[in-house]
C-alpha cells in the first residue's frame, strides 16, 4: 500500500485549461497517473487532449468519480478552490499555488476542518505528493524518484524534496511515498500527520523528514519521533546560517521572537533518536547506511 495516493486514485485537475494546469497534468497522466477530469468555469464541455473538462468540480466528480483533485487555480481564487473541491466530497486536495494570502489560507483550512471532515488538503505552495511508479499528484519530477521502497520522505522545502529525491535514487534506495507539505505558515497536512501515515503503512521502513527554520513543527515532530515511532528517522534542517528576523524562501521560513532558529530543531531531532545529517547531499547515502 501506498500512503495518500496510488494508482488507483482518480485525479481532477482545477485550473486544466491554463498553461501550468494543463503542462503538469498531462506529465502527470504521461507518467501513469489516472486523471480523469478537469475543472474550469466557463470551459465545460471542453477537452484537454482527451481530458473532459466540467464547470465545477461537483459536476466532474458525479461524472468521473474523480477522489483527488490537483489545484492550479490563480492565487486569487486558490481558497475558494480548495473549498469548493471539499464541499463536492474530494478525499485529498493538492494545492499547488503559491503566493496565497495568509488570511485566506487559514479560512479555506478551517472550513474543511469544520465542514469537511473527509477532505485532506495538502499544502498550500508545497510540489504535492507522488508515490513512485504509481502516481504523481504535483509538480515532482518523476524521473528523479525510484519505485520499490522501502523509504517515505516528508519535507517542507520544496527543492530540497527534489534533491533527497535524487540522492536516494542515486544511492539504489527506493521510495514508497514523497510528500511535500509546503512551507506556507497554514499547511493542510504537517510533520506528525505523514509521520503518523509512514509509521502505520508496512511498506515504509524508514523515513526521510526535511525541516527548515520558522515555526516549531519540527520540534512537534521530534516529540512524536519519540513517543510514537519505532522506524529510523534521518532528517535535515535548513536555514542553519539564516539571521533572525528575516524570511528566508517564503513566509513560514523566519526566525522571530527567539524561536524557530535551526540549532534549536536539530537538536530536538536528535533528543528524539533522529538521525540529523548537516548537509542535505549526505541524505541519501545516510540512509542507505541505516537501512544496511
Amino acid at each position: 500500500m501506498s500512503i495518500l495516493v496510488d494508482a488507483s486514485t482518480r485525479v481532477l485537475v482545477q485550473g486544466l485549461t491554463g498553461s501550468q494546469g494543463r503542462f503538469h497534468a498531462l506529465r502527470n497522466r504521461d507518467y501513469g497517473t489516472n486523471v480523469v477530469a478537469g475543472v474550469t468555469p466557463g470551459k465545460g464541455g471542453t477537452d484537454v487532449e482527451g481530458i473532459p473538462v466540467f464547470d465545477t468540480v461537483e459536476q466532474a466528480v458525479a461524472a468521473t468519480g474523480a477522489d483527488a483533485s490537483l489545484v492550479f487555480v490563480p492565487a486569487r481564487a486558490a481558497a475558494a478552490a480548495v473549498i469548493e473541491a471539499g464541499e463536492a466530497g474530494i478525499a485529498l486536495v493538492v494545492c499547488i499555488t503559491e503566493g496565497i494570502p495568509l488570511h485566506d489560507e487559514a479560512r479555506a483550512y478551517a472550513h474543511l476542518v469544520r465542514n469537511c471532515p473527509g477532505t485532506r488538503l495538502l499544502g498550500p505552495n508545497c510540489p504535492g505528493v507522488i508515490s513512485p511508479g504509481k502516481a504523481n499528484l504535483g509538480i515532482t519530477p518523476g524521473s528523479i524518484a525510484m519505485a520499490g521502497g522501502p523509504v517515505g520522505v516528508v519535507s517542507r522545502s520544496g527543492t530540497l524534496t527534489y534533491q533527497a529525491l535524487h540522492e536516494l535514487t542515486r544511492n539504489g534506495v527506493g521510495q514508497t511515498t514523497c510528500v511535500g507539505i509546503g512551507g506556507d505558515p497554514v499547511p493542510g497536512t504537517g510533520f506528525i500527520d505523514c509521520l503518523r501515515l509512514f509509521q502505520a503503512d508496512p511498506e515504509t521502513r524508514a523515513v526521510i523528514m526535511i525541516g527548515e527554520i520558522g515555526g516549531a513543527d519540527e520540534e512537534a515532530a521530534a516529540e512524536f519521533i519519540r513517543d510514537e515511532m519505532d522506524k529510523p528517522v534521518v532528517a535535515y534542517v535548513a536555514g542553519v546560517t539564516a539571521p533572525p528576523g528575516r524570511r528566508m524562501g517564503h513566509a513560514g521560513a523566519i526566525v522571530s521572537g527567539g524561536k524557530g532558529g535551526a540549532a534549536a530543531k536539530i537538536a530536538a531531532l536528535e533528543e528524539a533518536g533522529a538521525d540529523v545529517v548537516l548537509d542535505p547531499t549526505e541524505l541519501g547515502s545516510r540512509m542507505a547506511e541505516v537501512l544496511a
